[in-house]
């Protein structure tokens, strides 16, 4: 009997738990509950932002602002520099530090603070994202959403009356908006000076403390007044508009500033080749310094001349002595067409001794090329007088590093008088109907000034310099600049116009610079962008 019922309660028991499973299965897939609602399902675009904000805590900054853009390519880039990034900012925060910290410590009697230990961690911050200011200046500005939870140690060592104690930060926290400006723009690698940094608004700063090894924060009270100090004194000393600058290079050696003069006599040529049919020619010499964008100057045209002299003139600001040079090409005049060039030649600044005046010989040649054939032809000589007379310590420009000062104007400006300086950069979005070779021409008080003919381009870049003496400000005067396009190649449409403008310049006299972007009338969407300064002797 007892192996009888061992068999059937085992029997009994596989076949009860069989049937439990089946039923058990068959109520959890057919029976619905009654206390639980179908989920209502609706657009975001029906919430309110104080739903959104419930639903979505931690919204990135480029879905809040359509001005900011996403970058998670930085963020990538990021991670991966983050090992040779922290070690590159401690290095500078610590340079920053350093300094700062030596100036304080005697008002609180303290011999020494060191950084024993300093790593920001493992953990690179995220960038929610960014938007780029567009502005006119040699700036670049951005404005980044940061949010970084970090793992650091930073451990300072504090002496003082014998003692020594230690204190720890440990579990940073940052929310902060900074902008980031990189200005003044230079030639040079890495193609900016200094990098200007700002808080847009308070910063979220949540740390750890660790003081003689105990938790400080744990302290009741502490950790609130320690905030609170936290954000009053970073943010009066980087709330916009006060900055933390670090300068990358020196911008007045980047921006190449004047380091002397160049003086130029062309006293003249000699043998030159018969160009005119007649058997003559009408020369004239052009002069530029390379690198330097300014526009060429001439001498005056010698008609129907073959050993012309000049004994004329010219001046030239000299920027880098190692690396510019003087370039001469002499020029056949043509009363109808293009100017033939009859020969040219290059004299390298290096190569001058400062302060000694030189008269230098130059054989014509047909290009720079020492081993081009055609060089050997005799295109005659041309006779300059050079002399390069360096800046002393006391005549040295002052520092370009303010890209919105405004230089004085030079010696003999008429009193009460200045000099008023229209730049003309660039253009966009320009077109032409039948062509589109655009050039600027500058029209004031019946003087006209011309930038170069840039050929097939929409976008043309001129950054070419007018000057004009006045006695009195020009208040209420305006000055027209008109977009023209030229082509030899169309008789019908040789010359048209792409746009203009008329500026005020009022707003010059009062500001002393101005620095714009203008819509050309009679353009579709054609802009011009213009620099003018009211430069006076005080």
């Amino acid at each position: 009997m007892g192996v009888i019922s061992t068999v059937l309660g085992v029997f009994g028991f596989g076949i009860g738990v069989t049937i439990g499973l089946v039923i058990g299965y068959f109520l959890f897939i057919y029976y619905q509950p009654t206390d639980v609602k179908d989920p209502e399902v609706r657009p975001l675009v029906e919430k309110d932002s104080k739903s959104l904000q419930q639903l979505l805590p931690e919204i990135p900054i480029w879905i809040k602002n359509p001005d900011y853009d996403r970058i998670d390519w930085l963020n990538k880039f990021i991670e991966y520099m983050w090992p040779y990034l922290d070690k590159a900012i401690c290095k500078m925060a610590k340079k920053i530090a350093e300094p700062i910290i030596a100036e304080q410590i005697p008002k609180y009697k303290i011999d020494s603070v060191e950084f024993e230990t300093l790593t920001l961690g493992c953990l690179p911050p995220t960038f929610e994202g960014m938007k780029v200011y567009n502005t006119e200046e040699k700036e670049v500005i951005m404005e980044l959403g940061l949010k970084w939870a970090a793992n650091p140690n930073i451990l300072v060592a504090v002496k003082a009356f014998g003692l020594r104690a230690t204190v720890q930060v440990l579990d940073l926290q940052v929310f902060a908006c900074p902008r980031i400006t990189l200005k003044p723009l230079v030639p040079s690698f890495p193609c900016f000076a200094n990098i200007h940094v700002s808080l847009m608004e308070k910063p979220h700063v949540d740390f750890g403390v660790k003081l003689l090894g105990a938790d400080a924060m744990s302290i009741p009270g502490v950790y609130r007044i320690v905030q609170d100090i936290i954000k009053d004194q970073v943010a009066n000393m980087y709330l916009w508009p006060k900055r933390l600058e670090v300068q990358i290079m020196d911008p007045a050696k980047a921006m190449k500033k004047p380091v002397g003069i160049l003086h130029v006599n062309v006293v003249r040529a000699m043998k030159l080749r018969k160009k005119d049919l007649l058997g003559a020619s009408d020369p004239y010499v052009k002069l530029k310094l390379s690198e330097d964008k300014l526009p060429s100057k001439k001498t005056t045209v010698k008609h129907k001349n073959l050993n012309p002299e000049w004994n004329e003139e010219f001046t030239f600001v000299v920027k880098d002595p190692e690396a510019q040079t003087l370039e001469l090409v002499v020029y056949d005049w043509e009363q109808v067409g293009s100017h033939d060039k009859m020969g040219l030649n290059v004299i390298p600044l290096k190569d001058l001794t400062p302060e000694e005046p030189r008269i230098m010989t130059l054989e014509l040649l047909k290009n720079l090329n020492p081993d081009d054939v055609q060089n050997e032809k005799s295109r005659g000589q041309l006779v300059v007088e050079v002399n390069y007379k360096p800046f002393k310590d006391n005549e040295l420009p002052a520092d370009v590093e303010d890209a919105d000062a405004v230089q004085k104007a030079p010696e003999g400006t008429p009193e009460g008088g200045g000099l008023l300086v229209i730049i003309v950069h660039e253009a966009q979005d320009l077109e032409g109907k039948n062509h589109t070779n655009p050039s600027a021409r500058v029209l004031f008080r019946g003087e006209e000034r011309k930038t170069k003919v840039v050929k097939k381009n929409r976008d043309p870049r001129w950054e070419e310099e007018f000057q004009f003496m006045l006695d009195e400000p020009p208040t209420n005067d305006r000055v027209h600049v008109e977009v023209l396009s030229t082509s030899k190649r169309s008789l019908l449409h040789a010359k048209e116009t792409l746009g203009y403008v008329d500026i005020y310049l009022s707003d010059v006299v009062s500001n002393k610079r101005i620095n714009e972007r203008y819509h050309l009338i009679d353009s579709k969407n054609g802009r011009i962008q213009i620099e003018m300064q009211w430069r006076t002797a005080s």
